[in-house]
């Protein structure tokens, strides 16, 4: 098995295309952490300029431009300011009208507030107002003490890391559709296909020399990645005397994006031996990551991205400093290696079922 495994390697490693794929996702993934390795504690006197709003939703908006969560206080105040410019401006009232409107809903809560608005003036989405003010521009200490505040629970590579894997687990599933579709190409020729069945191989050391092979590709890649961005993540931080350390790279390749590369090794194995020819897999493999790539709805009907059944791609979506795993995401992972396992051994009995 280890020949095989050995050749695969090197086959790759002859390629062009293959050191310009991994210059292209390294490329990718940086691009969209970069933003990232500009956090730091603000100096004396220093600011971030931007011309964005005060405040601003959740999921719009990042520490490195300047915003921090806005407590309760500050999210009624500016709530009830923004929804007394509506009625003054959409429903004509005129400032002691919308005074009073305001001072009536002062012993609700948002939902109630809500339900008052919509009930007796017909304004709708006043909850939704209530989300645009969650983040405000904070000030200097405010951006200092929230940072601290993040790095007291854990070390600022665990949270750049999970930012890592996101987009690195995206970039890598596209390179491995494309890169994985030459490594049972020549195999499943006709005249390759009939020799191989007269080898002294076995069908088990065969499948799984491929498979470990193509794997072996994937994980060289992410462990180079691993190293890079560890580099990069040091240098760029280390005036801010953030910790950083490799294993949070390694730890989240391992979870987050190992069991998806092996997912797609295994996929190209059982569609080659099936149809030999592995050709088919590409566009079922882009179709299973368009399935792992879509958002859904909560049980409270909130839009988002919480994962998919047997998705072989891992997203964290929101704040870097919030950054957590879709519900049940590591099961899942589980259930990829389980299901690649199955797959792996249905591709060894096709692989006897047709020796000659």
């Amino acid at each position: 098995m280890m020949p095989i495994i050995k050749r695969e390697i090197i086959n790759y490693m002859k390629r062009p295309l293959f050191w310009l794929g991994i210059a292209i996702v390294v490329f990718g993934v940086f691009q969209n952490v970069s933003p990232y390795l500009e956090i730091h504690f603000l100096k004396e006197g220093e600011t971030i300029v931007n011309d964005y709003p005060d405040t601003a939703y959740k999921g719009d908006v990042e520490v490195y431009e300047g915003y921090v969560p806005s407590s309760e206080e500050y999210m009624r105040k500016n709530w009830e300011k923004s929804i007394r410019e509506v009625l003054i401006s959409e429903f004509q009232m005129d400032k002691k009208e919308a005074e009073a409107v305001i001072s009536k809903m002062q012993e609700m809560d948002i939902g109630q507030a809500g339900e008052y608005l919509e009930k007796e003036y017909g304004l709708y989405g006043a909850v939704y107002a209530w989300q645009d003010v969650s983040y405000h521009k904070g000030t200097r200490e405010e951006i200092n003490s929230y940072i601290s505040k993040k790095l007291e629970k854990k070390p600022f590579s665990y949270y750049f890391s999970r930012k890592f894997a996101d987009f690195a687990g995206l970039y890598m599933g596209f390179f491995a559709v494309v890169m994985l579709s030459v490594l049972f190409l020549q195999d499943t020729r006709k005249n390759t296909y009939e020799l191989l069945h007269t080898k002294p191989v076995s069908a088990g050391k065969y499948v799984a020399g491929k498979i470990a092979g193509g794997f072996a590709v994937c994980a060289a890649v992410l462990v180079a990645m691993d190293i890079i961005f560890w580099l990069c993540c040091y240098m760029y931080t280390r005036g801010s005397g953030f910790e950083v350390r490799l294993f949070d790279f390694v730890a989240a390749t391992a979870m987050y994006i190992l069991p998806n590369m092996l997912m797609i090794v295994s996929v190209y194995s059982l569609v080659s031996l099936l149809f030999k020819s592995p050709l088919p897999a590409a566009p079922l493999l882009i179709l299973y990551m368009v399935y792992s790539n879509m958002g859904s709805k909560n049980a409270e009907g909130v839009y988002g991205y919480y994962g998919r059944p047997l998705a072989i791609m891992v997203r964290f979506p929101g704040q870097f400093f919030d950054t957590a795993p879709p519900p049940l995401a590591l099961l899942n992972q589980g259930f990829l290696v389980l299901a690649s396992a199955i797959i792996i051994f249905i591709s060894i009995q096709l692989w006897k079922r047709r020796r000659i």
